[in-house]
């Protein structure tokens, strides 16, 4: 993928740079409210840091949404996955967030197509995600790509008893 997705003086998704970080921080933050979850526990930045430019290929992949002005208005995450039915990887979107004044702009559509970008640069055949139940619009989104769903819930359980 290019650095730009987009001409100059128009909205741009582009890898994350360390230089973004705190604000990458601060969207995540941001999603965390939106979602009704709890905060990011301290020290987000340097586990982050580590993920995403740590010395070996990077875990975790982070895209922003640049606006003309160089502000950072969203982010998407991704990691490759594994299916066990399907016995091959595919690229998971643990993340895709926008603020609220920079939705419905397009750049929804951009960070979506950087990580299919990502997905076929990594040989992946598919791009997988979940979202809340009550997300009505993040549904409405995706039904607009041509996304299809499984209902499924999401656990989560500690790894220490």
């Amino acid at each position: 993928m290019s650095e730009r997705e987009e001409a100059p003086g128009a909205a741009e998704v582009r890898r994350a740079r360390p230089e973004d970080l705190p604000r990458v921080v601060e969207l995540i933050t941001e999603h965390a409210v939106y979602e009704k979850a709890a905060p990011p526990a301290p020290g987000l930045a340097d586990r982050l840091a580590a993920l995403l430019f740590g010395p070996e290929h990077p875990r975790l992949r982070c895209f922003v949404a640049a606006l003309p002005d160089g502000t950072l208005a969203g982010y998407a995450t991704c990691a490759p996955e594994l299916s066990t039915w399907d016995g091959t990887e595919y690229l998971h979107m643990d993340c895709l967030y926008l603020t609220e004044p920079s939705r419905g702009h397009g750049l929804g559509p951009l960070l979506i197509t950087a990580l299919r970008t990502e997905a076929r640069a990594l040989g992946l055949p598919e791009l997988q995600w979940q979202t809340p139940t009550w997300n009505e619009n993040a549904i409405r989104f995706y039904d607009r790509l041509g996304a299809t769903s499984k209902e499924k819930r999401r656990y989560t359980l500690r790894a220490e008893a």
